[in-house]
C-alpha cells in the first residue's frame, strides 16, 4: 500500500535532520508525564560497570511473576532490552510503556538498561554499560538459566544488542542464545556514499532522515576510526560465525531497512539461524506506538513465534 499524498506531506514536514540534543531530551522527558505509568508492574535496581552503577528496570508480565521472581528464583524467561534514541536521547523512563507491553505480550520479564548517553559519554561507554548488564545476568545471577535470556534492542538499541553479542562471543565470558533486533542501526555511513538503497529512497521524508542518522554517529563516535570498529558498526564484522539465533524486524519506509536485512543475510550465510521480516508500510520508530497499532501487533506475532520456536 502506497502512502497517500496528504500523509507524505505531513511526514515531510516532520522529517527534520538536525539533532538538537537538549531539545530532543526535553521532548523525550514529556513522555514521562504519562499518568498510566504508575500502574506498571516494575522494579528498579542496578548493576555495575566497574565502579559505575548502571540503573536497570524490571517489568513483569503479571503480579504472580513479580512475587515469584523475588521469592523463588527465575520462573519466567528474560528479555534484556536496550532502548533506542540514536545513543543520544531517550531512557528507561520514556520506554516504560513499551517495556511493560512487551512483558505482558510475550510473557517474559523485561530488563531495560539505562546505559549512559552520548555526547557526554561516547563510544564505547554506553556499549560497556550494556555489556556489564548482560554479563551480570549471564555470569552472576542466572548462570544456570542462561538459555532463558534473549538480548534485544530497537534502533540504536538494536546496534547495542548486536554489539553485545559480538563482544560476548569474542571475549568468551558468556554466549547469548538469542537476539532480537528491531530496525537496528548497524551501518557507519548515511551520506550519499551509502551503499544501501533504503538510505537514498527513505532518507528524507519518513521521520528519521539519513542526515539525522549521520549526526547521531558524529555524536556517538570518539574518532573517525570508530566507524571501522565492528562493535560500533556490526556490519564491519567480517566473521559472523557462532552468533545467536536471530530475529530481525525492519520497516519498509526506513533508511535503516537494507542494512538490517543485509546483516541478517550475512548472519545466515555464516551458518546461523536467522529470521528477517520486513513490516510493510511501517516507518522507523513504529515499535514505540500503542499495541493497537497493527505494525506493533505484527511485530509481536513474529517475536512470539520466534521465542516459542527457539526457546524450546
Amino acid at each position: 500500500m502506497l502512502i497517500s499524498k496528504t500523509m507524505r506531506a505531513i511526514l515531510h514536514a516532520l522529517s527534520y535532520s538536525n539533532v538538537e540534543v537538549e531539545a530532543a531530551r526535553k521532548l523525550a522527558d514529556l513522555k514521562k508525564l504519562d499518568a498510566m505509568r504508575i500502574f506498571l508492574k516494575k522494579l528498579d535496581t542496578k548493576v555495575y560497570n566497574g565502579d559505575y552503577e548502571v540503573p536497570v528496570r524490571l517489568y513483569f508480565p503479571n503480579e504472580e511473576a513479580m512475587k515469584t521472581e523475588t521469592s523463588q528464583g527465575l520462573a519466567y524467561p528474560i528479555l534484556l532490552f536496550f532502548h533506542g534514541g540514536g545513543w543520544v536521547t531517550d531512557s528507561v523512563e520514556n520506554y516504560d510503556r513499551v517495556c511493560s507491553r512487551m512483558a505482558q505480550d510475550t510473557g517474559h520479564i523485561v530488563i531495560s538498561v539505562e546505559y549512559r548517553l552520548a555526547p557526554e559519554h561516547r563510544f564505547p561507554i554506553g556499549l560497556e554499560d550494556c555489556y556489564a548488564a548482560a554479563r551480570t545476568l549471564y555470569m552472576d545471577l542466572l548462570r544456570e538459566d542462561q538459555d532463558k535470556i534473549t538480548i534485544m534492542g530497537d534502533s540504536a538499541g538494536g546496534n547495542l544488542a548486536a554489539a553485545v553479542c559480538l563482544l560476548a562471543r569474542d571475549r568468551g565470558e558468556f554466549m547469548p542464545k538469542r537476539q532480537i533486533l528491531i530496525y537496528p542501526a548497524l551501518g557507519n555511513c548515511y551520506t550519499e556514499e551509502s551503499p544501501y538503497k533504503s538510505v537514498h529512497e527513505n532518507g528524507t521524508d519518513y521521520l528519521l532522515t539519513a542526515e539525522r542518522m549521520e549526526n547521531y554517529l558524529l555524536l556517538y563516535e570518539n574518532s573517525k576510526e570508530d566507524r571501522k570498529n565492528p562493535y560500533f558498526s556490526p556490519l564491519m564484522e567480517q566473521n559472523l560465525s557462532n552468533m545467536p539465533d536471530t530475529l530481525i524486524l525492519t520497516a519498509e519506509f526506513d533508511p535503516l531497512r537494507d542494512e538490517g536485512e543485509e546483516y541478517g543475510k550475512r548472519l545466515k550465510e555464516a551458518g546461523n539461524y536467522v529470521e528477517v521480516h520486513r513490516i510493510p508500510n511501517a516507518l522507523h520508530g513504529y515499535f514505540a506506538l500503542g499495541i493497537r497499532f497493527f505494525h506493533v501487533q505484527e511485530s509481536f506475532r513474529h517475536m512470539n513465534a520466534f521465542l516459542e520456536k527457539r526457546e524450546d
